[in-house]
C-alpha cells in the first residue's frame, strides 16, 4: 500500500513539474479539446523549436503526416507517408481519433473535426482514409498555435452567418 501511495505521489509531482515546464515554453495546446497535460508534453519535446519550420506543410512533412505523390509519367496519386518523425506521427494519429470520436450519449467530443470527418466519409473515402486526413487538419491548427503561442478558438462556420445575413436581406 504504501509503495502504490509514494508512485500516486511520484506521478503527482512529475505532473506540476511538466505543467511548469509547458507554461515556461508560453505553448497553450492544452486549451485545445482532446491534448491533455501528456499530450502537450509529448507535442512540444517531439517538435521542439517551432521556429525551424517555416509553415505548418514542413511541420506536417517532419511528423509524416503530409501525403506523399508517386508518380510517373504525369500519372501518379496520393499515398499516406512513412517517413517523419513516427513517434510524433503516432501522437497526432491517437490525437485524431480523440478528436473524432463520439460519446456515449451520441455528442461529438469535437464537432468540427468530426465534421470534416464526416465530409471526408461523404466524399467516398473509407473510415481509415478519412481518419488519415484529420491528423493533418490538426497539424495545422497546432501549428498556428505554437507560431502565435495563443489558446486554441474554434472555428465558427461562416457559411450560416452568410444565410443569415442573405435572409436578412
Amino acid at each position: 500500500m504504501r509503495e502504490l501511495k509514494f508512485r500516486k505521489q511520484e506521478n503527482e509531482d512529475i505532473d506540476r513539474e511538466l505543467d511548469r515546464l509547458i507554461q515556461l515554453t508560453g505553448y497553450k495546446l492544452h486549451t485545445m479539446p482532446g491534448i491533455n497535460l501528456i499530450t502537450a508534453a509529448s507535442i512540444i519535446s517531439e517538435i521542439g523549436n517551432i521556429e525551424r519550420f517555416p509553415n505548418s506543410n514542413k511541420l506536417a512533412q517532419f511528423s509524416g503526416v503530409a501525403p506523399i505523390n508517386f508518380s510517373s509519367a504525369g500519372k501518379g496519386k496520393d499515398q499516406r507517408s512513412r517517413q517523419g518523425n513516427r513517434v510524433l506521427n503516432a501522437i497526432f494519429y491517437f490525437l485524431a481519433i480523440q478528436l473524432v470520436q463520439v460519446n456515449p450519449n451520441g455528442k461529438a467530443r469535437h464537432p468540427v473535426f468530426r465534421e470534416y470527418f464526416e465530409s471526408k466519409l461523404r466524399e467516398g473515402k473509407s473510415k481509415p482514409q478519412a481518419l488519415v486526413c484529420v491528423p493533418r487538419r490538426a497539424v495545422r491548427i497546432i501549428y498556428g498555435m505554437m507560431r502565435t503561442k495563443t489558446e486554441y478558438k474554434p472555428f465558427k462556420k461562416v457559411r450560416s452567418l452568410i444565410c443569415l445575413e442573405l435572409s436578412l436581406w
